[in-house]
């Protein structure tokens, strides 16, 4: 009887330490739980909460595609030192509006706009064109001189057809 006491003592230690161990991987699949509910939830709300707002977008009218007016082409001699071999520079040019009801307001301005074209465009040297950072210069201060010109009408892009150096 001693002995079944000892082993019902040692089954019955072994009955005190099992629920521990068992409320701890409740507690951590109660954890693990969450952490995938609260993962769903949040990638719910990231991912898929958008495509609600797309209905919203939808209903709003598109976007007005913008206008285009094209500049007389220009043709200039560009400046370089005395004695160097004489280089010129042809460009088609496209002014981008917003709106088309503005190419009316621009198009009595066009004379204004070749002009100041013209005058900048024949002090430039062939080195202020190189690479794409020169033509991005060129495309900048063109848009800020149009803009100058044709006030209060608004050009939102000076676009280039073609760009030659010769």
């Amino acid at each position: 009887m001693a002995e079944n006491e000892a082993e019902g003592g040692a089954a019955a230690e072994g009955a005190e330490a099992a629920p521990p161990k068992n409320k701890l991987k409740l507690i951590i699949m109660a954890v693990g739980l969450l952490a995938v509910l609260g993962g769903g939830a949040a990638t719910w709300f990231f991912f898929f909460r958008h495509g609600a707002d797309e209905h919203h977008a939808e209903a709003a009218p598109p976007p007005k595609p913008p206008s285009f007016v094209d500049v007389p082409d220009i043709m200039v001699n560009l400046a370089g030192a005395p004695g160097e071999r004489v280089q010129y520079l042809r460009l088609k040019i496209v002014l981008e509006l917003k709106e088309e009801k503005q190419i009316e307001a621009i198009k009595p301005t066009m004379p204004r706009v070749t002009d100041i074209f013209q005058t900048y465009v024949r002090e430039l040297r062939p080195s202020d064109l190189n690479g794409s950072a020169g033509i991005f210069r060129l495309k900048e201060e063109l848009t800020k001189r149009v803009n100058a010109a044709v006030a209060p009408v608004q050009v939102s892009a000076v676009l280039f057809k073609e760009v030659v150096i010769q």
